[in-house]
């Protein structure tokens, strides 16, 4: 989760079914876009940014989660009906994710077990440790029912693809002057726009950031609104594998490192204003 983060056109209609303020169940969250997103939508559009961009595993926290997108549990369902409540636990998705799609979720939680139902491998950390407790688990998801009721539909629907388009991708600032900088490791100054890369947590250097900052604008003349996401990273990991990073700045300073293409998709989905295409019933495919 990360709370203010900007999204922009992410279909989360998986986990989100409606946001507050009047708008029906399903009606917009499949073109969700926002400049100041909650922890539970930012963290739906994180997850479902990661699997249109291709990712096989998703790698949870429970201390950088939001907890009312990971569970709701029989007391709040009693409390709270499901026709009042938009929100799709991951607990009730995260088998459909596994089942359907072939996308694993390891999770690291101290403070439910309702996970105890849904999870293939149970690892018990004492004092730095690990011990398998798979069993010892299922036991006790068999004793001690939780009594919620599973409250996602029988399919997990992926999100439809998006299509960027180069509109607002100018490297130059207010002055015309060309600016791609990375200040810090995780922020990235893009023209007048600064990219907030601070849950993007596998950036460990200054010159990754600047990399993907001279990526995006390598790969702006694709951004045309007919090629997704993931094909453009695919064409500049392509471009990088022929070229090497040489090929993103004229200059030859060689102050640039090598990022995955899954920075490179969060960068690009991180860009306050970005517009997208999205294909009204195509899906991504992992």
């Amino acid at each position: 989760a990360s709370s203010g983060r900007s999204v922009s056109s992410t279909d989360i209609s998986a986990f989100i079914g409606s946001i507050p303020g009047g708008i029906p169940m399903g009606a917009d969250t499949g073109t969700f876009s926002t400049s100041n997103a909650s922890g539970s939508t930012s963290q739906a559009a994180f997850i479902a940014e990661s699997v249109e961009a291709g990712a096989r595993l998703l790698l949870m926290d429970e201390d950088t989660c939001a907890t009312n997108f990971m569970i709701r549990d029989k007391r709040m369902q009693e409390l709270v009906a499901k026709e009042h409540e938009p929100i799709t636990a991951y607990v009730d998705r995260v088998r459909q994710l596994h089942e359907q799609h072939g996308v694993s979720t390891i999770l690291v939680m101290g403070g439910s077990g309702d996970y105890f139902s849904a999870a293939d491998c149970v690892i018990h950390m004492k004092k730095y440790t690990p011990h398998e407790v798979t069993a010892e688990a299922r036991g006790i998801a068999e004793r001690f029912a939780t009594g919620r009721t599973p409250e996602s539909g029988p399919d997990f629907a992926l999100p439809r693809q998006r299509h960027p388009l180069a509109e607002g991708l100018d490297p130059r600032n207010q002055y015309g002057h060309f600016r791609i900088q990375a200040p810090e490791t995780r922020q990235l100054i893009y023209g007048d726009t600064r990219i907030d890369l601070s849950d993007v947590e596998q950036l460990v250097e200054q010159a990754q950031t600047k990399a993907i900052g001279r990526a995006l604008q390598h790969m702006t003349p694709a951004m045309d609104g007919r090629h997704a996401i993931r094909e453009i990273a695919r064409m500049l990991m392509d471009d990088l594998r022929a070229g090497g990073l040489d090929i993103l700045d004229d200059a030859l300073v060689g102050d640039l490192a090598a990022f995955r293409p899954l920075e490179f998709i969060a960068a690009l989905n991180r860009i306050r204003g970005l517009r997208v295409r999205q294909d009204e019933g195509a899906r991504s495919e992992t």
